[in-house]
Order: structure tokens, then sequence, then C-alpha cells
């Protein structure tokens, strides 16, 4: 067993990477790196304790961005200032799909002036005389008290009468 693990050490005491295991996520790291077209990088990298914390460059990467996008050298961006920026970003796809659905829905809302308007919906076809009038509605009010009519329900709701 020492054996095995004396490469191992050597080569991250040299600084290179080891290959990461991605488990049951092995088949979805895969078809990404098909459809970016280029592999996936490291997702961690020695945190200021040593121990390993999420690589800005693997983010930028699950999103489908351009690497440099938020990491490139030129932005002088700390680690946790780029990972804000991703996590605030929206990736590429998922925008480009909302706006698909929005556009289709534009589309069927969109009727040629040459059309009619749709017809409106069927208006019941009782008269005023049998409709129940407010008062039989079954609203009872406490004993006491009374409604108060449409004159002092303005009054109240007038804003410039308010103390």
């Amino acid at each position: 067993m020492t054996t095995a693990r004396a490469p191992r050490a050597r080569r991250t005491a040299r600084g290179e990477p080891r290959p990461v295991d991605w488990g049951e996520y092995a088949a979805a790291v895969h078809r990404w790196e098909v459809i970016t077209g280029r592999a996936a990088p490291y997702p961690t990298q020695p945190g200021r304790h040593g121990r390993p914390v999420l690589a800005p460059p693997f983010v930028e990467w699950l999103m489908g961005l351009p690497p440099g996008w938020v990491t490139a050298g030129h932005l002088d961006l700390p680690r946790t200032a780029q990972l804000r920026a991703l996590g605030n970003g929206v990736m590429p796809q998922q925008a480009a799909r909302a706006l698909r659905h929005l556009l289709d829905d534009l589309t069927h809302l969109h009727r040629p002036s040459c059309q009619p308007p749709a017809s409106p919906p069927p208006r019941d076809r009782r008269s005023r005389a049998s409709r129940p009038s407010r008062a039989d509605s079954g609203v009872t009010h406490p004993p006491g008290t009374a409604q108060a009519t449409p004159a002092v329900r303005t009054r109240r709701s007038d804003p410039r009468k308010r103390r």
C-alpha cells in the first residue's frame, strides 16, 4: 500500500493535479465535455489553509462560459469575487431558452390585423331582476353597525383628508 501512495504524494507536492474520480457523475461530466468541446478543469484548488476549495474555472466550465470569462488574469479578481460573479450570473443556455419561450409566447399573442378579435366570453343571460340585490346577498353585519354608504367610503379613502 505504501508504494501506491508515494507517487500520488509526489505528484501533488509538485503541483500536478491527480485524475478526478467523478463517480456517478462521470457520464454527465463527459457529456458536458463533448458539448462544450473542452475538458473539465480540476474542480478544486488549494485554499489558504491547504484544504481544497472550489475552483472558479470549474464553475465557469459548468456554466458553459468561455474560458477566462470571469477567471482571466487581467481582470485581477480574487477567488471569492470570481465565485460571486459566477453565482450571480446566468447560464447562456438558460437565458437563450427563456428568450425562446418569451418570443414563442409573444408570437402566439400576436394576431394579424386582418383577423377579427376573438369573441368575448358569453355573458350571464339572467336579467338584473333575477339577481339578488346586495342587501339580500346574505352578508350580515354585527348588531348596532351600519354599512357605510358610497359617499362615506369615498371620504374615508380620500388621501387629502387624512392627517
